[in-house]
């Protein structure tokens, strides 16, 4: 769920014009549409905007071992941690869990190819399925990305491939690389203008920035396999684990399918090409079900592990979106899928279609159809502005245009805040209204037996019984769709893949 806002202290953000998304691919264009009533005046806890300085970076993560504090890419990377830790939704604290990587981390550093580098883990609360590294050591997984993987093997292969980025210094080298394309660039501009020379110039420059990146993710796998499988972990859990990723994203994905331009010019290999090198690496230790893969211990270390949304955040349930500190509901019609993130919950949805919904502080005195009228709002239809009730919280609707885009807003004042949906389709859709007003129609303040009832999600490890199948084990899961095929990706489980009795198997529930 988004911060709640003041806009008491400047004036709110105009939409951004339409034409600034006229190009963009179809799935890229409602990051932007999402984005077209921002948020004003509200800095503080936004990603990018902590405060560095007295900054002393949390003793809470996994330590493997102390960084020196005359370390120079130490001290680089600790100036970009707190603003990490903002963007990923802090640190996620589990002793159970964190025991569980540090032995992972332990088992890899004893074969490191540079074994004077330490390095610090932190675990990152946050549903995304992510590992980055920063120089100096400073590595970060996310528990989006533990609830995915399998067993140790998996996770070492993660953690080695980021220990390979800091070996290789690829931070350092990448840095420097984007400063020289970036001179390039202004040059290339400044004397070529926009002319299809400068554009083709510039496309050259994108395409060997890109390349020298894959090169680099390339030589992390290659260096990641090689520790895992010196570490005695099966070595090909790699490509396992990317084939789990991939499965992930086309589960995520609203249509299954991808844009062909971003691979054209994507920072990291496409994943078979990854698998295939991937495979090819491991057999340098022998055929596949040698080293260890330790599924009993890793099981155990992330049962109970926060799955999905906080309750900071609030929760997606469906087409539904609950919050229960705030105390408040809406839905989106069927077809639509929400992300909930931290800066504001969005939708999106068939021809185009996308929702936004945020909070903003105003003064109870204030009326909305005055604060609608105040400026925030670009190519706003001053005589569509109306005064209204919703489920008997005082509203106020309105409509806008612009290059081509229409917008349907509302603002709810529920209790001392006040609420904004925003919709947006292209001019030519017949369902803005039809949409705009499901949504705000929906919105609804929770009882208390409600708010009370509403519980995270979490990992659950259960044995499989006898007479179990995939899809009495799906139906157990709560508070998400799809159970079936979730069940499957969570659990790597293929086209023609079971379950037997005694399996360990994770399951989705807010129990």
């Amino acid at each position: 769920m988004p911060l709640i806002c003041s806009d008491e202290s400047g004036r709110m953000p105009r939409l951004a014009k339409a034409a600034d998304i006229a190009d963009m691919p179809r799935w890229a264009r409602f990051s932007v549409l999402a984005g077209l009533v921002a948020l004003a005046a509200c800095q503080t806890g936004m990603p990018g905007t902590v405060a560095e300085s007295g900054f002393q970076p949390s003793d809470r993560p996994v330590t493997v071992d102390n960084f020196s504090a005359n370390s120079r890419l130490a001290e680089l990377a600790r100036a970009q941690h707190p603003r990490i830790l903002a963007t990923y939704g802090g640190e996620y604290s589990d002793p159970k869990l964190e025991r569980m990587v540090a032995k992972v981390v332990g088992s890899l550093t004893t074969v490191s190819a540079n074994p004077t580098q330490t390095y610090r883990i932190t675990i990152l609360n946050s549903p995304n399925v992510n590992a980055f590294a920063l120089p100096g050591g400073y590595l970060y997984i996310t528990r989006g990305l533990l609830a995915l993987a399998n067993d140790s093997s998996e996770l070492a292969a993660v953690i080695a491939h980021e220990m390979g980025h800091v070996t290789a210094n690829h931070g350092l080298a990448r840095q420097k690389l984007e400063a020289e394309e970036g001179l390039a660039t202004k040059v290339v501009s400044d004397v070529l203008g926009d002319s299809p020379v400068a554009k083709a110039a510039l496309i050259r420059n994108k395409l060997r920035l890109a390349q020298f990146s894959r090169n680099q993710e390339l030589e992390a796998d290659a260096m990641g396999i090689k520790s895992v499988g010196e570490a005695g972990y099966d070595p090909y859990a790699a490509g396992r684990f990317l084939q789990s990723m991939s499965a992930y994203t086309d589960f995520r994905s609203v249509s299954g399918a991808t844009d062909a331009s971003l691979d054209f010019l994507a920072s990291h290999p496409n994943t078979p090409q990854r698998i295939e090198l991937a495979q090819r690496h491991a057999r340098n230790f022998g055929p596949p079900g040698i080293g260890r893969r330790d599924r009993d211990s890793y099981l155990a270390g992330i049962d109970g592990l926060l799955f999905g949304d906080t309750p900071d955040e609030g929760y997606v349930r469906g087409n539904t979106f609950l919050h229960p500190k705030l105390g408040i509901a809406f839905s989106v019609p069927n077809g639509f899928v929400i992300d909930n993130s931290a800066t504001a919950v969005t939708a999106t949805g068939p021809g185009d279609m996308a929702v936004r919904f945020d909070g903003v502080q105003l003064d109870p005195n204030r009326s909305l159809t005055d604060y609608i009228r105040s400026g925030w709002v670009a190519g706003l239809d001053d005589a569509s502005v109306r005064q209204t009730i919703i489920n008997g919280n005082e509203a106020a609707t309105a409509e806008a245009r612009a290059d081509g885009w229409r917008f349907s807003i509302t603002v709810i004042r529920a209790g001392a805040q006040a609420y904004r949906l925003l919709t947006a389709a292209p001019a030519a859709s017949g369902s803005l209204s039809q949409v705009a007003g499901a949504v705000s129609g929906s919105f609804r303040v929770l009882s208390d037996a409600e708010k009370a009832s509403l519980k995270p999600l979490r990992i659950r490890v259960v044995t499989v019984r006898p007479g179990d199948t995939m899809g009495s084990l799906a139906a157990q899961m709560m508070g998400v769709d799809r159970k079936l095929d979730l069940f499957k990706v969570i659990n790597a489980i293929g086209p023609a893949g079971n379950v037997s009795a005694g399996d360990k198997v994770k399951i989705v529930t807010d129990r």
